[in-house]
């Protein structure tokens, strides 16, 4: 699931840090211990700042000394000043450890913190330019998923759960401040992106008895072994929170949405806004960990998109010996598979790893699909991250509305499942990393990795060689048109109608659409940038690799490398496992 690193989500993370002055100012002893305890305890009041991070990042919490947390979603702030002391303040503590005396993983840890917190310091001043509600990746979209997927291990749990529902309108209110603020300072969201979230939180509201919190709620129960009694009276709990506290959350929200709804002044990109650009800027370098300014990022996707369509025209020219495929680009929709069931196509995917990645660690993976009512306001498949402490068990959605065709499941479960997030997840768990990196986001990498994987399993498709080639590359440039119209959209100024003249001159001609992508675009800013500038920073970094290694280059030495370094800005990726740092 989507999570940003903002001013907004980084303000408790910050707030710890601030604390931590007082835990380690005289704390003394080894460098190396005493960065691993200051990591440790970080980790631990970080992740106790809400209760799904908590139960989602430990299945066991009190075997990290984690006994008392409070039941809590936590909140969304407005305070820039108190959120900018923090920043200083957990830039000045981390700065305290002599990263010299660090062994190389602590080094490593150390480098990602600081990065980290540098862009968290940043972005802290445009706290009310963070929007914590959009299309698929906002909060009213992930959080029933979430909620749908929290799992009873004890009856402990159970009732956490249940007070947790409690709590659902405070946090929608605490969201709703946030937008009103945001709108007193003229920075609200454009009308027709309200639109949308007003109809997702009515379609939400709409599903009453069928919503899928009551069903997965007895599902769940049910695995627990309980009595039917007390299951019967945990049942009656869970609707009466429902009824009385979600969807009340969910018509507050669509209310107050509709009342703001015509108070934004900008309808196009964030360069509109005052010192929009330089947010842009920030953001595009918090969300893709890339080092390289809004313009070399522009070069970087044209020139990538050069090459793809150059490797296509290849393929299509009339001497060269596939050309006779070219009319069959679009023919694999439909049956292609002989087994198209989303297990077996994991099962085949993990299998053709052998010899191109390191060995995948042993895990579970149970398939669910997205309900129906829902298709519409949900990604087309999402991995949900398991806890460190249970990385064995995973789950993968699948949003059938959104699935076409039996190829594209194929690449979906590649980017989801085999080489993608499961896959990386569960591998980068396996090396038992510092706990507290599980705690900061690089979507960049993250999505980056998952991107890359995908365009790799369009070669381990039933498909010919030059099939695959067309139909990755075609898939490749048209990510990278989704990334220049974000660049152009929000850094550039570009209105629709730009938008539109963009993507004609590349064939794109249904103005239907091109609104949506807009839309899309409008209401998350650099979203598409953290897939593809992500998965081109990963090309970039292979070929740095075969001409600095030589004859010594493989294809499993080099994602060894980079998934062994985990999530990190691309230039420490590049530091650590290129040159050894």
């Amino acid at each position: 699931m989507s999570k940003k690193r903002s001013a907004i989500i980084a303000s408790l993370f910050l707030a710890a840090l601030l604390l931590s002055v007082v835990l380690f100012r005289h704390f003394t002893g080894n460098e190396n211990k005493r960065f691993e305890t200051y990591t440790n305890d970080l980790f631990c009041q970080e992740v106790a700042g809400s209760t799904i991070s908590l139960h989602y990042t430990l299945k066991n919490p009190e075997a990290y000394g984690i006994d008392h947390a409070p039941v809590t979603f936590g909140y969304c702030t407005t305070d820039t000043t108190a959120v900018c002391a923090s920043a200083e303040n957990a830039l000045a503590v981390l700065h305290s450890f002599d990263r010299s005396r660090l062994s190389r993983e602590n080094r490593l840890t150390y480098d990602i913190l600081e990065n980290y917190m540098v862009s968290a310091h940043e972005l802290a001043p445009y706290a009310l330019y963070e929007e914590p509600l959009a299309p698929l990746t906002g909060t009213q979209s992930q959080l029933p998923v979430l909620l749908s997927e929290y799992q009873f291990d004890t009856q402990k749990d159970i009732d956490t759960y249940l007070e947790l529902l409690t709590k659902t309108p405070e946090y929608f209110h605490s969201i709703l401040e946030f937008e009103q603020a945001k709108s007193e300072s003229g920075l609200f969201m454009a009308s027709y992106s309200a639109d949308a979230l007003i109809a997702e939180c009515q379609a939400f509201i709409d599903m009453e008895d069928q919503n899928y919190l009551y069903s997965s709620f007895e599902d769940r129960l049910a695995a627990t072994g309980l009595p039917d009694e007390t299951k019967n009276a945990y049942i009656e709990a869970n609707s009466e929170r429902i009824k009385n506290y979600i969807f009340p959350a969910y018509t507050e929200l669509k209310d107050g949405l509709t009342a703001l709804r015509e108070t934004g002044k900008n309808n196009n990109g964030l360069c509109h806004l005052p010192d929009g650009r330089k947010y842009y800027e920030l953001t595009v370098a918090s969300e893709t960990g890339s080092s390289r300014t809004i313009p070399e990022l522009q070069q970087l996707t044209q020139g990538q998109m050069f090459a793809d369509l150059t490797d296509m025209q290849k393929i299509l020219s009339p001497s060269a010996e596939g050309a006779s495929v070219s009319s069959d680009l679009f023919k694999t929709q439909g049956t292609l598979l002989e087994n198209p069931d989303p297990a077996c196509i994991l099962e085949d995917l993990e299998q053709k790893l052998k010899s191109n990645f390191p060995k995948p660690p042993k895990v579970t993976t149970e398939i669910k699909y997205v309900q129906k009512s829902m298709e519409e306001y949900l990604s087309p498949a999402f991995y949900m991250i398991p806890a460190i402490d249970n990385a064995a068990d995973n789950v993968i959605y699948i949003n059938e509305g959104h699935l076409p065709d039996d190829l594209s499941l194929f690449t979906t479960l590649a980017h989801e499942g085999y080489p993608g997030h499961l896959y990386q997840t569960t591998y980068y768990a396996s090396q038992k990393p510092d706990p507290i990196r599980n705690l900061l986001n690089y979507g960049g990498y993250v999505e980056g990795w998952a991107t890359y994987s995908e365009m790799m399993s369009y070669y381990y498709a039933p498909v010919s060689k030059e099939q695959a080639t067309l139909m990755q590359k075609n898939t490749s440039i048209i990510l990278g048109l989704y990334a220049l119209a974000d660049m152009g959209i929000h850094y550039e100024g570009w209105t629709l109608l730009d938008a539109i003249s963009f993507f004609r001159s590349y064939g794109i001609t249904d103005t239907d659409t091109i609104e949506k992508i807009y839309d899309l675009i409008i209401a998350d800013p650099a979203n598409y940038l953290k897939y593809y500038i992500g998965y081109v920073e990963f090309l970039e970094m292979k070929k740095e690799a075969m001409k600095a290694w030589g004859d010594d280059f493989s294809q499993k030495k080099f994602h060894k490398a980079v998934l062994d370094v985990g999530p990190a800005p691309f230039q420490l990726v590049r530091e650590y496992a290129l040159k050894k740092k």
